[in-house]
């Protein structure tokens, strides 16, 4: 067995695993951290057992997402389609909206005028 020091919420925790397996569990450690400092980015100041369940249960949340989906393409079924991107802005659209906007300005003041 070999023996990995990973590091996760800022603590330093040893841990076994089969040989051959320490990148893959570096990596998992780093998935974790890096849901710990996403939570701390929120102002979310726990301690590190509470902090380690968040990353858990969010984690737990997108494993049971992910059997759900797998579940459904294996009975054939639609799985829903991932979140839409958003819009890309269109800079020519805007330029022409502002120009639209100062010729309604324009109108309004002659109107104010008169």
């Amino acid at each position: 067995m070999a023996q990995v020091t990973v590091r996760v919420g800022g603590y330093s925790h040893p841990v076994a695993c089969q040989d051959g397996q320490e990148r893959h569990l570096t990596n998992m450690a780093a998935e974790v951290d890096k849901r710990i400092g996403t939570l701390k980015a929120m102002g979310m100041q726990f301690g590190e057992t509470r902090m380690l369940l968040l990353a858990a249960l969010q984690l737990a949340d997108e494993t049971g997402d992910l059997q759900a989906e797998i579940a459904a393409l294996k009975a054939g079924g639609a799985v829903a389609a991932p979140p839409a991107a958003a819009p890309v802005p269109d800079t020519a659209l805007a330029e022409r909206l502002g120009r639209i906007a100062e010729a309604i300005e324009a109108i309004a003041a002659t109107l104010e005028g008169a």
